[in-house]
């Protein structure tokens, strides 16, 4: 049983989650702390762009009048509204075993943990590939609409929306579990041709994606899911999680990530990174 670091970090603003993740990424891949697992929520709600999807799929006007954050994470993927979840970051280094092979099969790893936290809450998850996987030229710029390959769904709905960054510090993967709310409302500050548009593809995202809550017909707290991931990963992956905070130095580095690098407008707006 390997020794990982177990952080639970309050609601915060998408840079500064951004900023954590990578400022314990450089940490990790310096060799100046463990592995580590982390829980953590947003406030305020935030779209979060993939590492390289256009800027132009963000209906800015819009995004401004809900008074959401806009954010680019270092993974890839596309658009997520980061309100009413937990998200979950594995950080490691490459030589870390339980995220050894092709970023598949680190998925899979992983997913088994993901498989039993979620199954303990009751949840008939199951991890399978999808019958299409979307180009990279597919004009739709919803994350959840369509699973990936490696996964999790719920009676075929997306319920686990993770990726994966790999950089020579390490591996970077987090992924969002919405708890509850409507997910189509990240199509609101979204950019379509028009109204008709806009309402086909919320109709579309409710159609192939779940929230624990429209699963299980009940509310599952923050704090809830957070206990099911922690013991899932102690267990599945044979992990002894010990609780642990930033360090002075890594909250310094994430201070000045969120400032320098996730909150300036060219982070943000350039497609291609």
């Amino acid at each position: 049983m390997d020794t990982w670091r177990l952080l639970l970090t309050p609601a915060a603003p998408g840079a500064w989650n951004m900023a954590v993740d990578e400022a314990l990424l450089e940490s990790i891949g310096r060799g100046d702390s463990l592995p580590a697992l982390r829980l953590y929520a947003w406030d305020p709600p935030c779209l979060s762009l993939g590492y390289a999807q256009p800027v132009s799929d963000v209906d800015l006007p819009r995004l401004s009048k809900h008074g959401w954050d806009l954010v680019r994470r270092p993974t890839g993927g596309r658009a997520i509204l980061h309100t009413d979840e937990l998200t979950y970051a594995v950080i490691a280094s490459r030589r870390e075993p339980r995220l050894a092979g092709t970023l598949l099969e680190s998925y899979e790893h992983l997913a088994s943990a993901l498989l039993a936290a979620l199954r303990s809450l009751g949840l008939p998850v199951e991890m399978q590939p999808p019958a299409a996987t979307p180009s990279a030229t597919n004009p739709n710029p919803v994350c959840f609409e369509v699973p990936s390959s490696g996964e999790i769904t719920v009676g075929g709905k997306k319920l686990v929306g993770s990726a994966q960054a790999r950089r020579k510090e390490g591996i970077l993967q987090h992924g969002s579990l919405p708890l509850r709310g409507e997910l189509g409302r990240v199509t609101q500050v979204l950019a379509f041709p028009n109204e008709a548009a806009r309402s086909e593809a919320a109709a579309r995202l409710l159609a192939r994606a779940a929230t624990v809550e429209s699963i299980l017909g009940r509310e599952v707290a923050w704090e809830e899911a957070a206990q099911a991931f922690i013991a899932a990963f102690g267990k599945t992956l044979a992990l002894e999680l010990q609780p642990s905070q930033l360090t002075p130095i890594e909250e310094r580095r994430a201070t000045e990530l969120a400032s320098s690098k996730y909150a300036q407008a060219r982070w943000i707006e350039q497609a291609d990174v």
